[in-house]
C-alpha cells in the first residue's frame, strides 16, 4: 500500500443511535448500547462513527512502521453478524490474567469477540477497555 494512501474507515458525522437501531437482534443492540455507555465512561468521549459500521470513542495519531500515518480511534465497537467486535488497541498479551477472568470470548490482534454481554463479566470487560486506552493515550503522547 502506498505510503500516503487515505484510510477508509474516518469518523464521520453520521449518527451512532441510527446505526445501533438498525441492529437486528434485539439482545445485541440493548448489548450495543450498553457497551456505548461503558466506553464512553471510560473514554469520557462522545462516541463518533468511524466509517459505515464501527462506533468508536476518541482518537490518537500514529504513524507506523512504513511511515504511513493517520488517526484511529482509542477504542470502539462494531456489531457483526456473528458477533460483537470490540476494538481494543495494544494487543493482548499484556492483559492474560484480565482476560482468563472475562468468560467466553475470542481475539485477534486488536479485536475482542463475544457473542453477547452475558457470556462475559462486564466488570473485567470495563477494565480491558480501560487498560486498552491508558496504554494508547500513553503511547500517543
Amino acid at each position: 500500500m502506498a505510503k500516503n494512501a487515505e484510510l477508509k474507515t474516518k469518523v464521520n458525522d453520521a449518527s451512532v443511535e441510527k446505526f445501533l437501531n438498525t441492529v437486528k437482534d434485539e439482545q445485541a443492540r440493548k448489548d450495543c448500547y450498553e457497551i456505548l455507555k461503558m466506553m464512553e465512561s471510560v473514554t469520557k468521549e462522545k462516541a463518533k462513527m468511524w466509517g459505515s459500521s464501527i462506533v468508536g470513542f476518541g482518537s490518537y495519531h500514529y504513524v507506523g512502521k512504513s511511515g504511513r500515518e493517520g488517526d484511529w480511534m482509542l477504542t470502539g465497537f462494531s456489531p457483526r453478524k456473528q458477533n460483537l467486535t470490540l476494538y481494543l488497541m495494544g494487543g493482548f498479551d499484556v492483559e492474560k490474567d484480565l482476560l482468563k477472568k472475562l468468560g467466553k470470548y475470542k481475539t485477534s490482534v486488536g479485536c475482542l469477540y463475544i457473542k453477547k454481554l452475558e457470556d462475559v463479566d462486564k466488570k473485567v470487560l470495563k477494565e480491558l477497555v480501560s487498560a486498552s486506552v491508558k496504554r494508547m493515550k500513553k503511547l500517543s503522547k
